[in-house]
C-alpha cells in the first residue's frame, strides 16, 4: 500500500508539473480521474503529453477516450507516460522503448558527500574526472538571467531536441517560476554554467525533473552537486520523486532513491 501511495504521489506530481507548464505557456489541458493530458503547442515538433495517474481498470475504455481526445486535438506527435503498463497504444500508432524507473527518496538527511569531489567550494588538485583545480557551486535560480542559463543547460544538456537550437523562454518561461512550488537550480564550474534541474513541490511530494549537465562539463560532479542542493533546500521534509534515465539511475540510487515501478513511455 505504501508503494502504491508513493507511486501515485509521483504520478500526481508529474501531472501537476505539466499543468503548471500548460498555464505558463497558455496550452490547453484536460484532467480526468485516470490521466492528465496537455496539448503542447509551442513548435510543430511538440508532442502532446499524457500522464497516466491511476491504474486502468478497463484499458480499452481509456484507450478509446484517448483516441477521441487526440482526434479532437489533431494530435500528430504524442508521449504517454504509463507507469502501470496497462495500456496498448499500438492502434494509435505509438511505439515504446525501454521502461524507466519511477523512483522515490524518503525524507531524511543526504548521504555524506564522496570525498573525491566536494559539492561546493574551492578544490585543490584534481576532481573525480581528472580536471585541474576548479570551483564547483550550485544554488537556486532567483532571477531571469540565471533562469535563461539554467534553461540552456537543460535544453542542450538533457538534451531536449524539440527545443534546439535553444531559444530563451521556449522551455522555461519566466512565468513558470511564478507557479507555486516550481523552482530551478543551477550548477557552475569556475563561474561558468554547467548544469541545472527543476523541482516541483505540490504539497505532498517534490518532483525532480530534467537533471542535466552540458556536454563539455560532464564528469565533474555537476549533476550530483545540483541535485544535492535541490534536495536539501526544496522541502526536504517531503518525499522526492523522479523518473530516471538509464544514465542517471546510478546517481539517484547513491543519493538514496529506490525504485517504485517501471514506467512505459509510448511515443508517436
Amino acid at each position: 500500500m505504501e508503494i502504491l501511495s508513493r507511486l501515485e504521489q509521483a504520478n500526481d506530481n508529474a501531472a501537476a508539473l505539466w499543468l503548471a507548464q500548460a498555464r505558463a505557456h497558455g496550452w490547453q489541458y484536460l484532467t480526468s480521474p485516470g490521466f492528465t493530458a496537455v496539448r503542447c503547442a509551442r513548435t510543430p515538433d511538440d508532442a502532446h503529453r499524457v500522464v497516466v495517474t491511476r491504474p486502468t481498470g478497463e484499458p480499452g475504455a481509456v484507450e478509446a477516450e484517448l483516441t477521441d481526445l487526440l482526434a479532437a486535438w489533431h494530435t500528430v506527435r504524442l508521449t504517454v507516460e504509463d507507469p502501470y503498463g496497462g495500456l496498448d497504444l499500438t492502434r494509435q500508432g505509438c511505439g515504446h522503448g525501454r521502461r524507466m524507473a519511477v523512483m522515490v527518496r524518503e525524507p531524511g538527511p543526504l548521504p555524506p558527500e564522496r570525498p573525491e569531489r566536494p559539492a561546493t567550494g574551492s578544490g585543490s588538485g584534481l576532481g573525480s574526472g581528472g580536471f585541474a583545480a576548479e570551483v564547483l557551486t550550485a544554488g537556486e535560480v532567483l532571477e531571469a538571467e540565471a533562469l535563461a542559463e539554467a534553461e540552456r543547460a537543460i535544453v542542450d544538456g538533457f538534451p531536449i531536441l524539440p527545443r534546439q537550437p535553444w531559444t530563451e523562454g521556449a522551455q522555461l518561461p519566466v512565468r513558470l517560476l511564478g507557479e507555486p512550488g516550481c523552482r530551478a537550480w543551477i550548477g557552475r564550474v569556475d563561474g561558468v554554467t554547467a548544469g541545472a534541474c527543476l523541482t516541483y513541490d505540490d504539497g505532498h511530494a517534490t518532483g525532480v525533473y530534467w537533471v542535466a549537465t552540458l556536454p563539455a562539463q560532464r564528469s565533474r560532479g555537476v549533476a550530483r552537486a545540483v541535485l544535492r542542493t535541490a534536495l536539501a533546500a526544496a522541502h526536504p521534509d517531503r518525499p522526492a520523486t523522479l523518473v530516471a534515465t538509464e544514465l542517471g539511475e546510478p546517481l539517484y540510487r547513491r543519493l538514496g532513491f529506490t525504485e517504485l515501478a517501471r514506467t512505459r513511455w509510448w511515443t508517436r
